[in-house]
């Protein structure tokens, strides 16, 4: 973990350096030597555990063993194969819950093998060396497909039709590819552009077209994809974010902590950015904590997380809550938004002290105030309904089948946009190569006169 950087004791604001010193990568590269003796410690389980716990089932011990016998271009290749977007995953995953926290050395009290860690190096050295793409497109079908999101979900199921030899355009509405590896995630994770070189590197298979500024709902209608393709692939994501539902959260100083993060991953500079002297983060998740933490790396000289009900009910995992607290991050817990304070901007924020009874959440009446220059609300994603009339909408989710077809002809959906589980972006690559099995499926069985149709 990169070293936190503290204002000095007179109160001025953090230098650049500091703050470039803040935002370095909080997960350096491991050297050779720390990568050999890592993979040293992998036991090589038969009927792995870690493998099985992973939702894109990337042969663990095979990888960490190419790693020791330094077939690195191999190991890159086991990975890659089972997830195209393995860096990302590497840098973001919730490791000690999924592959680490499945590790057989933690039943035995010893720390489990750093197998993200281990997964970056092997496929970051792979994408610094330039190597050929282990990945070839097969001959041409004359097929078309169109995948309406360039997030981690529609970026898998587009490389993987791609290498089925199908022609596949992406529409994304925002001027670049990447989703949330590239808008949504703290920079400190994201250092040196790689959400993009990864991108880059999955586009190089040929057969992938991007169309920029495409909006589904407004300059883009599923009709019209329906008519011109021969079979479609949604993943829009969770592009709403919801609201405290409180008087006056539109006036100035109040801000979506998805649009801050957004804003620092999108800075040509980072230490150009002013952030407020009070800032009041609203939420439990990990979107909560890269705002919090953010906001602190940038020099904000008071940073308070709020969460309406205790630490072991915070969706964000126990890691990020350790980074809360080495951040200079005050931790606030059973408390909810009432109103805002201040008149043409903010000035702060009344909570009511809450607790749990009969299993509900409910108001205890003791109410406080806190100095706020800055809100950041981070109280979740919602998906934009209006968006995908003509598709069946269950609990805020798109419904899909076990194939993820969604009952419309020719439509699939993966990705946060459906009930998958856990909304993470190895889940997304999953749900994306997934879709693109299936699609690929659907193709085969596709009456001749309807391929004749979009040919």
């Amino acid at each position: 973990m990169s070293e936190r950087i503290i204002g000095s004791s007179n109160g001025e604001r953090l230098s650049a350096a500091q703050i470039d010193a803040n935002f370095a990568d909080i997960h350096p590269l491991l050297s050779e030597a720390q990568a050999m003796a890592e993979s040293a410690r992998c036991l090589y389980c038969y009927d792995a555990p870690c493998t099985k716990v992973c939702p894109t089932s990337i042969d663990v011990p095979k990888f960490i063993h190419q790693i020791r016998t330094q077939n690195l271009k191999g190991s890159a290749a086991t990975i890659l194969t089972a997830n195209i977007m393995g860096g990302t995953c590497a840098r973001v995953c919730p490791t000690e819950i999924l592959c680490e926290g499945g590790c057989v050395l933690n039943e035995t009290g010893e720390k489990p093998v750093n197998i993200g860690e281990l997964q970056r190096y092997a496929v970051d050295h792979f994408l610094k060396a330039e190597s050929p793409s282990p990945f070839t497109r097969a001959a041409g079908t004359g097929r078309k497909i169109a995948v309406v999101g360039g997030g981690p979900a529609g970026l898998s199921c587009a490389h993987r039709s791609a290498m089925y030899g199908h022609d596949v355009t992406v529409f994304e509405s925002r001027p670049k590819p990447g989703g949330l590896n590239e808008y949504g995630l703290a920079a400190y994770k994201m250092t040196d552009d790689f959400a993009q070189k990864e991108v880059n590197f999955l586009m190089s298979i040929g057969g992938i077209s991007v169309e920029y500024g495409r909006d589904l709902g407004k300059n883009l209608k599923l009709a019209e994809l329906r008519s011109r393709f021969d079979a479609i692939f949604i993943s829009v994501g969770l592009r709403s974010v919801n609201t405290l539902g409180i008087q006056g959260e539109d006036m100035p100083g109040v801000e979506s902590a998805v649009g801050f993060i957004e804003r620092i991953r999108q800075a040509p500079v980072i230490h150009n950015l002013k952030v407020e002297d009070s800032v009041v983060v609203i939420g439990g998740g990990n979107t909560a904590i890269d705002a919090a933490v953010q906001a602190s790396r940038l020099g904000a000289r008071s940073v308070t997380l709020v969460y309406r009900r205790g630490a072991d009910q915070m969706p964000a995992t126990a890691w990020e809550q350790d980074l809360v607290r080495v951040n200079d991050v005050r931790v606030i817990y059973w408390a909810k938004p009432i109103s805002l304070i201040g008149n043409e901007r903010v000035s702060g924020i009344r909570f009511e002290r809450t607790a749990l009874k009969d299993g509900k959440l409910i108001g205890k009446g003791e109410e406080f105030e806190l100095q706020a220059d800055l809100i950041l609300t981070a109280i979740g994603q919602v998906l934009d309904e209006e968006s995908l009339a003509g598709l069946s909408i269950e609990k805020g989710k798109v419904r899909v089948q076990g194939n993820l077809h969604t009952g419309l002809p020719g439509v699939f959906a993966g990705g946060d946009c459906i009930d998958s589980g856990e909304d993470l972006t190895v889940q997304a690559v999953e749900d994306g190569s997934r879709a693109a099995d299936s699609i690929n499926d659907y193709l085969a069985e596709k009456p001749k006169e309807v391929e004749e149709e979009h040919g």
